[in-house]
């Protein structure tokens, strides 16, 4: 896909880096991802996967836009409280970057309509606020075979990995799913939200630019993908740390002997809130 001369302008920074180029800049323009919420996660990655150039973004929430979100969802401003979240979205995106298209899906994200959504685009970021929406997504993605690069917060705390269960790793193996991670959602109740513990918002914008960062990679292709790798910040110690993860042969979705073959054992994906919107 051609670069025109504003394009080649704007983008020069990623023309001369080594590993992007002309040929990783157009793969970005020609790509299609979609952004699970345009909250605390989903804001920084959908600003700098704007400015970076990527042809289309979608944009999936139903909230609208809050005095209380402006601490940390940066892809909104005052003038936007009460608008819907993913058109205040496409406004902020339409200023930075006018050659990105954006397809907004005001709507919660659920069994009737997720895998219908993903299948339009080639790779899902997932930055939703409960438990329930991340195992719709990521059983989704499976069965859509589409790479998501799954994040999540804490008050001082974030996880980020990359989740490709439809392809297999140099072992020969799977790589994971988000159910070999965690095989089961903790009991209601049992883990805070935000509104209840408060976040720091500067650390969500850390795990949303990383978050943006993975997306990127997985498109140009470059660099080493976090599938199997579960990294942690701790934003009060300054610290990273990583865990290897592998697949897990009795998960139900993508082990060696599947039950979820479709969406039909989910609801309507809703959950425990956790500390991430």
């Amino acid at each position: 896909m051609a670069l025109t001369p504003e394009e080649i302008e704007r983008y020069k920074r990623h023309l001369v880096l080594r590993d992007v180029g002309g040929q990783g800049q157009q793969r970005i323009k020609a790509a299609r991802v979609l952004v699970i919420g345009a909250g605390g996660l989903g804001s920084p990655v959908l600003m700098y996967l704007a400015a970076a150039g990527v042809g289309t973004l979608g944009i999936i929430d139903d909230d609208r836009v809050s005095l209380d979100n402006l601490q940390r969802q940066i892809v909104h401003d005052t003038d936007h409280i009460g608008t819907s979240k993913v058109e205040s979205a496409r406004q902020t995106i339409g200023k930075l970057n006018p050659h990105v298209r954006v397809q907004i899906h005001d709507e919660r994200i659920d069994a009737a309509n997720a895998l219908d959504i993903v299948s339009r685009y080639d790779i899902v970021a997932d930055g939703s606020d409960n438990f329930a929406t991340r195992y719709l997504v990521s059983d989704a993605c499976y069965l859509a075979k589409r790479p998501l690069v799954f994040a999540a917060v804490g008050p001082f705390d974030g996880y980020l990995t990359t989740l490709k269960p439809h392809a297999t790793g140099p072992d020969g193996k799977p790589y994971p799913s988000y159910r070999c991670i965690f095989p089961e959602a903790p009991p209601p109740g049992t883990v805070a939200n935000c509104a209840e513990v408060g976040v720091l918002g500067a650390a969500v914008g850390v795990i949303g630019t990383l978050q943006a960062t993975e997306v990127l990679k997985e498109i140009v292709g470059i660099g080493d993908s976090l599938a199997g790798r579960l990294l942690i910040y701790d934003a009060l110690a300054t610290r990273f740390s990583e865990i290897k993860v592998a697949w897990d042969p009795a998960n139900p979705l993508s082990g060696s002997a599947p039950t979820v073959r479709d969406l039909s054992i989910h609801g309507a994906a809703r959950g425990d809130a956790v500390c991430v919107a």
